[in-house]
């Protein structure tokens, strides 16, 4: 057999991917059609849980620069509305300003580090499945080729010719309503507010940075991404559509922003490499795979979903399919899933997907022009005062709401939910949980009076590490209600938790719990 798995698509979900399958054991090879990295630019950050989840995998300080942990972001928008996060006593929403061709470099070296194999200008032109393979056709430099796979995961974007050929639908609507323009240009200095970073604009007014600014006419972003020119993007929603035959100017973009502001933006050629102008004409293409699985062909990403860019969930949602789907493929290929665990990828993901698709349907009617839309913000405005309202909608964006069904009955209120950040006492040291997962194996945390839960994995610690310590800082659940103490923690690669207990000395019921979670998600253990 040629690999394991073969990943189409090398962008950050196909990567990503490659590396938690790596981790758990699997060969994967990544086939990429492009045969260097794109110098395009499709996003400038990470919003949300995954930046908490990059750095529970040893990522986050290779594309922060920073070896402090992530801190949550004052501020963010819905729908072009600002979301004041400082009154939040938990904060889920974390930002991550860094350009999506740096997170695909970092991780493209991680990948090269765990020694998987990127063959880039290789293209799947055909396929088939046989019972226990999959055979892919090939086309690469040297010439169309043949492989076997035990699994192929389409991560190759919106048009996924990998979901196409395992005659996958894609349901949903494609409406081309909205015309959207970006430039990287320069602007005067003197138009730059030095206490804000923004732009006051004479004859229109002070414009903050990063934020989605709506006008009756349109939507204009500032944006002053450090180590380059300032990117700029508008947004129309004109009666013509303009064709695509003419490629964008300099001139075009600083018509668009004379119309969405009313006011003349004086933009110049920045310098050395630049400005990389697009126009896309966007609104309306909404998609949801009718299904993520076809017998040994699984999708990942925009080959699942696709949804508008607003507010910047694409990463966010696809990087964690990569994290949710890698440990389950591996077990599956590995022997040890138990039935069902590969479907249960669907069964959770799609209900993200669906949450996001929702969220970014509500987020551009916000932004549309007209009175009407004018009113409903007016209404918004008022909502966001009311801080469970902005707990609310911060949960949704970041997808710290998300809990998945385990299975449990009256278990604890973590049970399902995204492990929260801990600092642990071992005796010996301290020590973060973001430093416990970086191996993405499973982790029992036995944080009880006597440490004696470790006994419970002897059939399981082929799989499953345990780590006993002290709690050293204090743990709530995401209902915000106060939260009974956890005293044990069995969590999957994922760090979604399995199995919680609440007694400082667990009796036979919370045993017998936790021996069921570990089945349920972990497989039979090994006979003694």
């Amino acid at each position: 057999m040629s690999a394991d798995v073969v990943i189409a698509g090398g962008g950050p979900n196909g990567l990503m991917l490659a590396c938690e399958l790596s981790l758990a054991g699997v060969r994967p090879v990544v086939l990429e059609r492009l045969p260097e990295r794109t110098r395009e630019n499709r996003a400038n950050g990470l919003v949300g849980q995954v930046v908490r989840v990059l750095e529970r995998r040893g990522l986050y300080e290779r594309l922060s620069g920073s070896k402090e942990p992530p801190h949550p972001a004052p501020g963010f928008v819905f729908g072009a509305l600002p979301l004041d996060l400082r009154v939040l006593e938990d904060n889920p929403l974390y930002l991550l300003q860094v350009p999506q061709l740096r997170i695909e470099e970092v991780l493209e070296e991680r990948a090269v580090e765990l020694g998987i194999e990127i063959r880039r200008g290789h293209e799947i032109t055909g396929l088939s499945q046989q019972d226990d393979t999959v055979t892919i056709e090939v086309a690469g430099p040297a010439g169309p080729y043949r492989m076997e796979a035990a699994f192929l995961v389409g991560a190759d974007g919106g048009s996924s010719l990998t979901r196409k050929l395992a005659g996958i639908g894609f349901p949903g609507v494609s409406r081309d309503a909205t015309v959207s323009r970006t430039v990287h240009a320069t602007v005067p200095d003197s138009m730059v507010d030095p206490a804000t970073g923004g732009l006051n604009v004479p004859g229109y007014g002070h414009i903050p940075p990063f934020m989605h600014h709506r006008t009756e006419r349109g939507l204009f972003v500032y944006a002053p991404l450090p180590g380059k020119p300032p990117l700029m993007t508008t947004m129309e929603w004109p009666q013509d559509l303009p064709g695509d035959e003419r490629p964008p100017t300099l001139d075009e973009m600083r018509a668009s922003v004379r119309r969405v502001l009313d006011a003349d933006l004086p933009l110049g050629e920045p310098d050395g490499e630049g400005p990389f102008l697009r126009r896309t004409l966007v609104g309306g293409n909404t998609r949801i795979a009718d299904r993520y699985r076809e017998r040994r062909i699984l999708l990942v990403g925009d080959a699942a979903h696709v949804h508008s860019a607003i507010g910047g969930p694409g990463l966010n949602l696809g990087l964690q399919d990569a994290v949710n789907l890698g440990w389950k493929l591996a077990a599956e290929i590995r022997g040890w899933a138990p039935p069902g665990l590969l479907d249960s990828y669907e069964a959770e993901r799609r209900a993200a997907s669906e949450r996001v698709v929702m969220h970014t349907q509500a987020q551009s009617a916000l932004i549309a022009p007209g009175g009407e839309v004018t009113a409903l913000r007016e209404l918004w405005t008022e909502l966001l005062g009311d801080r469970r309202n902005v707990q609310h909608i911060a949960d949704m964006m970041s997808g710290a709401d998300i809990r998945y069904d385990t299975g449990a009955v009256d278990g604890h209120p973590l049970v399902g939910q995204w492990a929260p950040d801990l600092l642990l006492d071992t005796g010996t040291w301290r020590v973060r949980l973001a430093e416990l997962t970086r191996d993405a194996r499973p982790l029992l945390l036995d944080l009880t009076e006597e440490g004696s839960l470790a006994g419970e994995l002897l059939g399981w610690r082929d799989r499953v590490d345990v780590v006993t310590a002290r709690l050293h800082d204090p743990v709530t659940a995401r209902s915000h209600d106060p939260a009974p103490p956890v005293t044990a923690l069995l969590l999957r690669p994922d760090c979604h938790i399995a199995w919680a207990s609440a007694s400082p000395r667990p009796g036979s019921d919370d045993r017998e719990g936790l021996r069921s979670a570990l089945s349920r998600w972990f497989g039979a253990p090994l006979a003694a």
